[in-house]
């Protein structure tokens, strides 16, 4: 597997007993580059959703194992699907969407952390990102949380009643896997670096608005779903009048405005995506009363 010189210099000789899990659909542009960050993990596997833009045989030449994925439009879905059916070699792993990668700092964490995964103390860990916008890397505003190191033996993707909903549908979506065991805090930040035209980050995040749109017409799913976010994602869905809110706390409250134009670009973009999903659901609820 080819890797960086920067990861290199800190990720040691060994290997980490942990197995990495990389999803992917058309990712030729991006997973090469993530690949290269992973090389202090001999176990990579790439679930691929049959890409057509030859991301497989990247993961592949690069050292990855790849294990194909086709929908059947039931659940499991991709991600609990993939600790079903990926194999992993070991209990901990490290999800990754597929331009996710950790910093050299998270790899130092790791090897700190490897007598406490061993120890059971928890089932799961979260970690904020680090996130690429507008080709820089955002230092303030605000940090999305994901529960991205999982012990496989006590952790799962659960089923949501959303098979009905539009939008991006065969990947567990805006949820988190489950665990009875606590739920750790790493203290270095994941890389989501995302070099996608921001046309496709519109373009997604107008699939992932019909979804969250949807769900919000039906009660009793958009409770289940909300016990299954992080802390944080729980407390923002319950927050009104919540694009202007939103958009205060990341650009002002979390200092936003020291990003530049790409702080208030990423401030106004994720406020318009919640001030998206209330239009649609008030189109969805005039339909409804005009079918009486």
């Amino acid at each position: 597997m080819s890797h960086s010189p920067t990861t290199d210099a800190k990720a040691g000789t060994d290997t980490l007993p942990i197995s990495i899990i990389l999803f992917a659909k058309n990712e030729a542009e991006t997973i090469g580059n993530t690949l290269s960050h992973l090389a202090s993990f001999e176990d990579v596997i790439v679930i691929d959703s049959l890409s057509e833009d030859g991301t497989a045989d990247i993961a592949r030449a690069a050292g990855a194992r790849v294990v194909d994925f086709d929908w059947n439009g039931e659940y499991p879905k991709k991600k609990q699907w993939s600790l079903l059916n990926g194999n992993p070699k070991h209990r901990w792993v490290l999800l990754l969407d597929a331009d996710e990668y950790p910093t050299p700092e998270m790899l130092e964490e790791l090897r700190e952390l490897l007598p406490e995964l061993k120890s059971g103390k928890y089932g799961a860990y979260e970690m904020h990102l680090r996130y690429r916008w507008e080709g820089t890397f955002l230092k303030h505003g605000h940090r999305v949380t994901k529960r991205s190191l999982i012990d496989m033996e006590r952790s799962y993707f659960p089923e949501v009643d959303d098979l009905y909903a539009p939008g991006i549908r065969e990947i567990e979506l805006h949820f988190q896997p489950q665990t009875d065991a606590p739920i750790g805090m790493m203290r270095t930040r994941l890389v989501h670096d995302d070099r996608d035209p921001v046309t496709t980050w519109f373009a997604r995040h107008n699939h992932y608005s019909d979804w969250e749109a949807h769900l919000r017409m039906h009660p009793a799913a958009r409770q289940d779903l909300a016990t299954k976010r992080t802390a944080k994602g729980q407390f923002w869905d319950r927050v009104p009048m919540k694009p202007l809110v939103f958009f205060t706390y990341s650009y002002i409250a979390r200092a936003g405005f020291l990003d530049g134009r790409a702080g208030f670009d990423y401030a106004f973009g994720l406020a318009s995506y919640y001030w998206q999903i209330g239009v649609k659901v008030r189109e969805l609820k005039r339909l409804q009363e005009a079918q009486g």
